[in-house]
């Protein structure tokens, strides 16, 4: 199967997601959004989560408060 072959399956979805703002590459970073969560409903804050999920996964604390605003935001009813 090529990538092409892949994309075209999976067009419908792609073009959904794309609609909805979701950037495809965010699938990484499924992972440090439930930690995130698992620790906000620890009662930790933000700023010490930020802290320890950089490090974590070995990413800048401005993309782990950029991922957290952008998970955290709704989508439209008609981009879905």
């Amino acid at each position: 199967m090529t990538r092409f072959d892949i994309l075209y399956f999976n067009r419908e979805l792609i073009k959904r997601l794309q609609d909805a703002g979701i950037k495809p590459g965010d699938c990484r970073y499924i992972e440090l959004y439930e930690d995130y969560l698992h620790m906000i409903e620890q009662g930790d804050k933000v700023t010490y989560i930020v802290a320890v999920l950089a490090e974590r996964y070995h990413v800048c604390e401005r993309k782990v408060y950029s991922l957290i605003k952008r998970f955290g935001t709704d989508c439209t009813p008609d981009a879905v």
